[in-house]
């Protein structure tokens, strides 16, 4: 009886399992099949999804991406935002398929099979996933990809448990399904969209802001299963001076006198109808397409500022080449057929950025995906409300407006040069906002007595653009392109078009005197000045013309922020000099040698004396007029990352203002990586300041000065701050031993200057509790009683603009 029963059991799961197994012609009577590069079919009454695969071991590129984003940008999980490229192929074992990704930083080109196994077999791949069969044939397979969909493809609980926004955070398939309007299969390539809700614990206040349920987060994720592109594309050499980002792998099939390490431009595919024509038809334009979601003025700005590029791909003799359009109301902005720019909305305001898809193997970029924030055009409006005052009785705001797009159409531009293939080029402001690579800041003018802006921002493409895209679209009938290259980059360098990217320029205690953000001109210390002049009168006009009809007296804190600290990039470009240098990435050839020239030290006295500036009282000091304008937040009301930090309460503290606009400067005069520049400098050439010299300087003009009011709280408030860095510099471990050397000589003479002025001043004194206080200070440092580092004021965000 009870083998009976057995037999009976394993007889129902059997016809159970058999029924469970449709195939191919059973799930295509009620649902057609999406048929295309990889074929899908949708099983609505199971809630199934299928992948009918007829490419088994052929390469192609699998891309995923996040069509709807969590919208704070803190947490960076955008709409529209791409995940990770992947070289791929679907290889069929037993009853199941693989998605294998392959590596592709390590590889042979050669036509040696044998030889490029080798290297396959070297470095280990990663199989994606893993899908259960249900039919094949000797043609295709067909298989269950119903969990693959409905996976964390983006890594959004990763990444939130990275940045400490939320634990534990995974797919919860009851709330999650295949999005079938977005799931298209075309010859070329297959889109899977899904409808993914993410649940978990401890969720950050990023996430807390932005998602009404922070602990049900619901996106939708894309998968793209792409053909690859033919062989009739040819990869482009890379050098540091072509203005291009990279793909680099490690080719094991170089020669052993040639380098291992490749690098190919990224860039679209161009090629003319006619190649012997000097102006020709291309046999496939690069098209880019506009969010239909973007309003108007910004629309037509961005069309403007995108189409830009036609002026470079023109001069080069390409006819239609490069065009910019309306997405169609019924593209899906992911589809790898469409290079799209998206306009992104975020809690906050935030970087727009670039993204490309690229053939891994070759660098050709595929699909150009732009992400432009949709607050960053409010900032640069902010920007001009706070310095031209526009609200008068007529309020009419035209030029802050027109700021403000001029500022997106150069964004545009920007961002579409990025998925062009082209990198930053921050030494571009030098010559005459040569790039619209560069980040600009806008130019304000005091004419008359009064601040205007009549060429705010750069119109049109600047040399090096056209350059940088002769470089990477130019065709070559000659057989030696490299020459050719190199003789492009011969002519930009005898045309003074230099370029200095990220590595070179963001940190602010990088060396290259004339690569910064966001600053203005080629003498960046007599623009500093004259950016100082025109903040000092921005401050002084600052009032009920700065605020429209209707807006809260409370708003006029965060308008009032970016014109306290509108000297703020130029200072940092200032900075620059002090232990700066000039260089560029040339290559060998038998024309030049390398180069690197140190910054006079003239230059650097005078850009440290202006700087010095902007510590001075008179600088820091806005005055009762201003302070009486910041009144509290008005009730429902509160401040936010771009107010005014304070230590009052809810009303306005002037000394915390004035706190964090000197330590931007301290704190840049006292890099670490720039002080140990200047040591070496100056050991080798005595005009330079030395760190010595600069620890003087800064206290016979900053430290060794008396005031009275609130000029003497002020001052008192740099001079901890200056005491404070140089704690700060001495308990880091890595700050150099020659710095900390000078550093703590520093401290051992205010240490004596401050107990020689303790003695000296009366108790009911102004500065006779401040000299007291330093001096204790002082020597509960010498005698390592401080061990941590002091947190530093900061100002509100600056970047980006």
């Amino acid at each position: 009886m009870r083998k009976y029963f057995f037999f009976i059991l394993v007889l129902t799961l059997a016809l159970s399992e058999k029924a469970c197994a449709l195939t191919l012609d059973e799930l295509t009577q009620n649902t057609p099949l999406s048929d295309g590069f990889v074929g899908i079919v949708y099983d609505k009454k199971e809630g199934k999804t299928y992948l009918k695969i007829n490419n088994l071991g052929e390469d192609f590129i699998y891309q995923t991406s996040l069509p709807s984003g969590l919208g704070s940008n803190d947490v960076g999980l955008d709409r529209g935002q791409l995940g990770s490229t992947r070289l791929a192929v679907f290889e069929h074992t037993g009853n199941k398929v693989f998605l294998r990704q392959k590596p592709v930083r390590y590889r042979a080109n050669t036509d040696n099979p044998t030889e490029a196994l080798a290297v396959d077999e070297a470095f280990a791949s990663s199989i994606l996933w893993g899908f259960p069969v249900v039919e094949s044939n000797d043609n295709w397979v067909l298989v269950d990809a119903s969990e693959f969909v409905l996976q964390d493809s983006h890594g959004i609980g990763r990444h939130l448990k990275k940045i400490k926004q939320g634990d534990g955070y995974q797919v919860d398939s009851s709330r999650s399904a295949l999005d079938i309007a977005w799931s298209k299969s075309f010859p070329d390539n297959t889109a899977l969209q899904s409808i993914i809700t993410l649940v978990g614990s401890k969720p950050g206040n990023h996430v807390k802001s932005t998602v009404p349920d922070p602990h049900a987060i619901t996106v939708k994720m894309h998968h793209s299963f792409i053909r690859l592109p033919d062989d009739g594309y040819t990869p482009r050499k890379f050098f540091p001076k072509s203005g291009y980002w990279t793909l680099k792998f490690k080719d094991y099939a170089q020669p052993i006198n040639e380098d291992i390490n490749q690098q190919y431009i990224a860039r679209h595919r161009l090629q003319k109808k006619d190649p012997a024509s000097d102006i020709s038809d291309v046999i496939k334009p690069i098209i880019y397409y506009l969010d239909p979601g973007v309003p108007e003025p910004v629309k037509s700005a961005l069309l403007d500022g995108a189409r830009w590029w036609t002026e470079a791909f023109e001069a080069l003799g390409y006819r239609n080449a490069y065009q910019v359009k309306m997405l169609p109301s019924d593209a899906d902005p992911m589809d790898i057929r469409y290079n799209v720019i998206q306009w992104v909305h975020r809690s906050t305001r935030g970087w727009s950025y670039g993204s490309s898809v690229i053939d891994p193997r070759t660098g050709e970029i595929i699909k150009g995906h732009v992400t432009l924030g949709s607050l960053r055009v409010r900032q640069d409006y902010l920007i001009a409300q706070g310095l031209m005052a526009p609200f008068s009785e007529n309020e009419d705001d035209q030029a802050l407006m027109d700021l403000a797009l001029a500022r997106i159409r150069q964004l545009a531009a920007h961002e579409v040069g990025h998925t062009l293939g082209l990198s930053h080029n921050f030494a571009a402001s030098n010559y005459d906002r040569g790039s619209v690579m560069d980040y600009p800041h806008p130019q304000f003018e005091l004419i008359n007595d009064k601040i205007v802006a009549p060429n705010a921002y750069g119109v049109g493409l600047g040399p090096w653009d056209k350059a940088a895209i002769t470089y990477g679209y130019k065709e070559f009938t000659s057989e030696s392109e490299s020459e050719a290259l190199q003789d492009l980059l011969a002519e930009n360098d005898r045309k003074g078009l230099l370029f200095i990217s990220d590595a070179d320029a963001r940190d602010p205690g990088s060396p290259h005197a004339h690569a910064s953000l966001w600053d203005n001109g080629k003498d960046a210390v007599s623009e500093l000045e004259a950016v100082m002049k025109i903040r000092e009168k921005a401050i002084s006009n600052f009032g009920e013309d700065n605020l429209k009809n209707g807006r809260k007296w409370s708003d006029l804190e965060e308008i009032f922020a970016p014109v306290y600290f509108f000297h703020r990039y130029q200072i940092g470009a200032s900075a620059k000099w002090l232990g700066g240098l000039e260089y560029d990435y040339s290559v060998k050839n038998p024309n030049n040698v390398p180069w690197q020239t140190v910054i006079a030290g003239e230059k650097q006295q005078h850009a440290l004396s202006s700087m010095l500036k902007t510590l001075q009282p008179s600088f820091l000091n806005v005055g009762p007029r201003i302070e009486s304008l910041l009144v509290p937040k008005a009730t429902e009301n509160r401040r936010t990352r771009e107010s005014l930090k304070g230590n009052t309460g809810v009303s306005f503290d002037h000394l915390a203002l004035a706190s964090a606009s000197a330590q931007h400067t301290i704190g840049l005069i006292f890099n670490k990586h720039r002080l140990a520049r200047i040591a070496q400098q100056s050991a080798s050439d005595t005009q330079i300041p030395s760190i010595r010299k600069i620890t003087k300087q800064i206290n016979e003009t900053i430290i060794n000065r008396q005031y009275s009011g609130l000029n003497a709280k002020i001052h008192q408030k740099v001079v901890d701050l200056i005491y404070s860095n140089y704690m700060n510099l001495l308990i880091d471990k890595s700050t150099p031993s020659t710095v900390k050397a000078e550093i703590f000589a520093a401290l051992l003479s205010e240490t004596s200057y401050q107990k020689a002025r303790l003695k000296k001043v009366a108790q009911s004194s102004d500065y006779y509790g401040f000299h007291a206080y330093q001096l204790s200070r002082l020597k509960n440092f010498r005698e390592a009683k401080v061990k941590e580092k002091i947190i530093l004021p900061s100002m509100p965000p600056g970047s980006p603009i």
